[in-house]
């Protein structure tokens, strides 16, 4: 089955971003004091190749919307989105095809700026689905039916439902599993243990952590609590393993993994070795005709 060229072929072979552009404590963690609100993409965008936009979880954006992301972001940018909740929280899947065309057609000006398109789904109980079947019957035709003329991703947070049949499903349709570091799920270790985590030309990974445990820290992210290294460590190594197969990965790090997103990206890249993001730029302000 083809599948989308992926964009930025010229950019490393991991692409290191956040879950967003924005949080509280980032300024003037991240953005120097003084930097206008309207600037803050612009200057993410000199620090980091891609983003993963979780405002498209809530609603379908506008097309003005989409068209400033792109003006505010130089060429070879990569923005990856969540697909609106509706499609895979409140519809599950059912009678949700012209919300996700309306979402595709939304997002397409973006053109080679647009990277995954990403169907996150909660954990199922067994009111939802009686088992891993049941969901796969519900996804199975769905996935069918995906506009290919995207790149497409799925994550999934039902821990015993990554079985052969779900990686050959994905595989099937061309749609790129994702690897999440989550309580429910498996950590690098164990995924490292599993036999097909590729189904796809590329990879996704995200660093999302314990949310309620952090916000029991604290609710400003300015700064890293917890120390996450070593799981570095070992999310280096199995993404070594995973561009055996896969053309490019696509990780993104929550805040709520250790605290302080742009902190654990950066160290990502030292223990990586390097070379995974732009150098830092002198100067500390972002000027409005950067791009």
């Amino acid at each position: 089955m083809s599948s989308p060229d992926i964009p930025g072929a010229e950019s490393p072979a991991i692409l290191l971003g956040s879950c967003s552009w924005t949080a509280d404590g980032w300024k003037p963690a991240f953005y120097p004091a003084g930097t206008a609100q309207d600037d803050y993409l612009a200057y993410y965008a000199r620090r980091f190749p891609t983003v993963e936009i979780d405002a498209t979880f809530y609603r379908i954006p506008s097309a003005q919307t989409v068209a400033t992301w792109a003006e505010r972001t130089p060429p070879g940018f990569i923005f990856a989105a969540k697909v609106p909740r509706v499609i895979t929280h409140e519809k599950t899947l059912r009678e949700a095809q012209d919300d996700l065309l309306e979402f595709c057609q939304i997002m397409a000006p973006l053109g080679p700026r647009l990277g995954p398109l990403l169907l996150q789904f909660p954990y199922f109980s067994r009111e939802k689905f009686s088992g891993a079947n049941a969901f796969f019957d519900r996804l199975r035709p769905f996935l069918k039916e995906l506009p290919r003329d995207y790149q497409w991703a799925l994550e999934i947070r039902n821990r015993a439902w990554l079985t052969a049949e779900f990686f050959d499903l994905l595989a099937d349709h061309g749609v790129a599993f994702t690897l999440i570091d989550h309580p429910w799920m498996p950590g690098p270790g164990r995924y490292g243990e599993m036999e097909r985590l590729v189904t796809a030309p590329f990879s996704y990974i995200r660093w999302l952590g314990d949310r309620y445990k952090m916000e029991e820290q604290t609710t400003v992210w300015n700064r890293t609590i917890v120390d996450r290294a070593d799981d570095l460590r070992q999310w280096v190594d199995l993404s070594r393993e995973l561009l055996s197969s896969a053309n490019r990965i696509y990780a993104y790090a929550n805040n709520h993994y250790a605290g302080f997103s742009p902190a654990t990206l950066r160290e990502f890249n030292e223990i990586w070795g390097g070379g995974l993001l732009p150098p830092e730029p002198d100067e500390d302000s972002v000027q409005p005709s950067l791009f």
